[in-house]
């Protein structure tokens, strides 16, 4: 009767033992991945920063006479750019949707509508174009020789 207790004992305690260190060797993988996106991330901006920064001293100061940069302002350079080409949201091709929603619009208006809408464009954003020029959606533009 005491050697079955023991070995209740014994097996409940080999159990507890491997789910802990299953447990402690998953952990351990979790941190080495965190650790290797970390450094592959750290990585990848210190390689980009230096080719912005040298393809900055090579161009800049021979094109339009301005002052070479360092490595930091290189990556303060990349991250002002991505700040403002992409904004917060993180999600690009947003304005992708739009475009497409917008030309489907535009398949399903008839042509008065469509000359309508360039009337109210060229009365918000100025002359673009002549009507008669304006290439009209799905169709060839002639060009006079």
């Amino acid at each position: 009767m005491q050697s079955c207790i023991f070995a209740n004992v014994c097996g409940l305690f080999t159990m507890i033992l491997e789910k802990y260190e299953a447990t402690n060797i998953m952990k351990r993988n979790r941190v080495v991945r965190v650790l290797k996106f970390i450094l592959l991330g750290a990585l990848f901006v210190t390689v980009i920063g230096f080719v912005v920064m040298r393809l900055w001293n090579w161009l800049m100061p021979a094109l339009f006479g301005w002052h070479l940069i360092n490595f930091w302002q290189a990556v303060g350079l990349l991250i002002l750019s991505k700040i403002l080409l992409t904004g917060f949201h993180g999600r690009p091709g947003k304005h992708i949707y739009w475009r497409r929603r917008m030309m489907e619009r535009w398949e399903q208006m008839t042509p008065e509508e469509r000359e309508k809408f360039r009337q109210g464009m060229r009365g918000r954003c100025g002359s673009f174009g002549s009507s008669a020029g304006a290439p009209k959606a799905g169709g060839d533009v002639e060009v006079s020789r």
